[in-house]
């Protein structure tokens, strides 16, 4: 529901609506116009038809939202939302990339990774260390020691982390390291735990399941707006199909149907949906072309001897090279790296 403010409605009659919403246990989130002031209110229909908003001074309609999906829809925002992490922007103009290896694995992997990936113009660094494996026997992340690293390597180059929670017991260790949470696929309706990730504050990139529709993507990310962050990015990273020369497919056309539908910024993953360095390249500059708003790609100084998903990670000069292919492309595009 959005509460639009009488056009000349007084800070003292939206902070009244903003008052009455949380005191009823509603959540109230404001966008101010050129013209109009518009409140969106966040909770329970139940709830919110206890509170008499036509009544208050200064508001001049109710607008109802049609969509399941409430915060996230168009309906609700018009305007892009552009997500800022010290800096750093991801949405609207701004093309984020986040790039690492898949797993930390040593201290000097992480910091040559960091450095190089910074070097050819990555916005973000990204490094798993809590991996969630098919296997019960591979290789699962290297936790707390793993996020120190990846810290080490932040203090070296000023790029902000972006790494994996994946249960609600590890809330506050990754909470300490991270800048932005990532909510794998595995995990995408793990409500709990997208409850949990929304409490922290931070931002969330939010994956999407590999069998999941469009609309259970996007109310997945209303769950993380009802733990209470509005900061999310959606994620394609390929969905199971019957192709099994790629390791997923990878859905380009959901990104102009996301934004058609939501006011999220929305990045690619082409690395995990492909599963093959050689196809990484054309696939991230075909998820530009289709209106990314950032890509996340898998980055190793040897993928050779990468401790997980070698054959996917690009190497330090393959990525240089596909950097140096996005800048143009990204420019002519109005989009800014």
């Amino acid at each position: 529901m959005m509460v639009v403010m009488r056009e000349g409605a007084t800070e003292e009659q939206v902070e009244h609506v903003i008052d009455r919403l949380e005191k009823a246990g509603l959540g109230a989130h404001l966008s101010r116009g050129q013209f109009k002031t518009v409140i969106g209110v966040i909770g329970e229909r139940e709830a919110i038809s206890k509170v008499p908003l036509e009544a208050l001074p200064g508001v001049e309609s109710i607008i109802p939202i049609q969509k399941p999906y409430k915060f996230v829809s168009r309906e609700f925002q018009g305007e892009d939302t552009v997500i800022d992490v010290g800096g750093h922007l991801i949405g609207g103009d701004n093309f984020a990339v986040i790039a690492g290896p898949c797993s930390v694995e040593t201290e000097a992997q992480m910091k040559l990774a960091a450095r190089k990936v910074k070097e050819a113009g990555a916005t973000f660094l990204r490094g798993g260390a809590f991996k969630p494996r098919t296997s019960p026997y591979s290789f699962q992340g290297l936790g707390e020691s793993g996020l120190k690293m990846l810290a080490t390597a932040r203090a070296e180059t000023g790029l902000p982390i972006v790494t994996e929670l994946l249960d609600v017991r590890d809330v506050d260790i990754v909470c300490e390291y991270a800048d932005v949470i990532q909510i794998g696929t595995r995990n995408m309706q793990n409500f709990i735990l997208l409850l949990e990730a929304g409490r922290t504050g931070k931002p969330i990139v939010l994956k999407r399941g590999f069998g999941s529709t469009v609309d259970e993507l996007l109310m997945a990310a209303e769950y993380v707006v009802k733990g209470g962050s509005t900061q999310i990015i959606l994620c394609e990273r390929g969905i199971r199909t019957f192709e099994k020369a790629t390791r997923n497919t990878l859905d380009l056309s959901m990104i102009p149907i996301v934004k058609k539908l939501s006011h999220l910024p929305v990045i690619v993953d082409p690395s995990h949906a492909t599963g093959k360095n050689e196809l990484v390249p054309p696939m991230s500059l075909a998820a530009l072309a289709a209106g990314a708003d950032g890509l996340m790609i898998e980055v190793h100084p040897n993928p050779e001897e990468a401790w997980c998903d070698g054959p996917q990670s690009l190497d330090l000069p393959a990525f240089a090279e596909l950097m140096a292919m996005i800048k143009p492309i990204a420019a002519v595009l109005g989009k800014k790296i």
